[in-house]
């Protein structure tokens, strides 16, 4: 199966989190795919957003990860210039389910988020035995 077809930006990609918070194209956090012959692999560059800020659920075909990215002035600073958005996100991408879901893993260090997609056995490539 071709990774293409198998996570996809979903129309809803750059829903904004809550009503609230409208969101700006900005604002969408960036990410890359890569495949290996055992799974799936989501790399999603999140500076500023901590663990309990973030939501990821798999549902009807869809991975989506919902966060918020905070930060609190300090008393004594004046705030000049920022390219980091503050505001809610919402990633959506589709799948076609051809993943072990049980298998999910989400890490998030050093400001990323690395998601491992585990692939069904039934894609895995394999070896046959002439009889």
């Amino acid at each position: 199966m071709s990774l293409i077809s198998t996570l996809l930006p979903s129309t809803r990609r750059n829903e904004a989190a809550t009503d609230t918070a409208p969101l700006t194209p900005a604002a969408s956090p960036r990410y890359e795919i890569k495949e290996n012959p055992d799974a799936f692999g989501l790399e999603v560059w999140l500076p500023g957003v901590a663990k309990d800020g973030l939501e990821l659920t798999l549902h009807e075909g869809e991975l989506t990860i919902v966060g918020r990215r905070a930060w609190k002035k300090p008393e004594t600073w004046t705030q000049l210039y920022r390219e980091t958005p503050l505001a809610d996100f919402r990633l959506t991408l589709a799948h076609d389910n051809t993943f072990d879901a049980a298998k999910v893993h989400a890490e998030l260090r050093d400001g990323v988020l690395r998601v491992t997609l585990p692939k069904a056995e039934a894609l895995k490539p394999r070896k046959i035995t002439v009889a």
